[in-house]
């Protein structure tokens, strides 16, 4: 039986699962790349596997670099609201055969990875004046 593509795979998921829009499959398959691209490469084989927190990770700083300020916002927009429902979209593509997966991977993986209002929203908040004011001596006293 041949591998689908992830265009034909994606169809059937969205017409099994209507939890996630599209757009989430397509963030997530382009957050690997971004993930698998900055982790260390072996030096010879097949591309390292990537655990549940690295990807977990990878998909923050890929949001925030792509969606900035509204990554929250597009992410929820597209049902994501905490990082179990991106294992979720990483089992439906396992599932169909677009993404491999190990003997230890698992959905838990991606339980209580991070709060998405300090992962998304928190590094665009202005300083606190104490926090500013600290910052300034700081800076007079060099």
């Amino acid at each position: 039986m041949r591998k689908p593509t992830f265009e034909q795979a994606l169809e059937q998921i969205l017409k099994e699962d209507r939890r996630y829009h599209e757009h989430a499959y397509e963030f997530l398959r382009e957050g690997l790349d971004f993930t698998m691209k900055a982790l260390a490469k072996p030096a010879e084989g097949e591309a390292r596997h990537v655990s549940g927190q690295e990807l977990l990770q990878g998909l923050r700083r890929f949001a925030l670099q792509e969606f900035g300020p509204m990554a929250k916002t597009v992410l929820h927009r597209w049902g994501i609201t905490r990082c179990e429902d991106f294992g979720e979209i990483v089992f439906n593509l396992v599932d169909k055969g677009v993404l491999g997966k190990n003997e230890r991977d698992s959905r838990q993986d991606f339980t209580g990875g991070y709060d998405f209002e300090e992962a998304f929203r928190k590094p665009f908040h202005p300083a606190r004046k104490t926090e500013r004011k600290s910052i300034t001596s700081h800076k007079t006293t060099e």
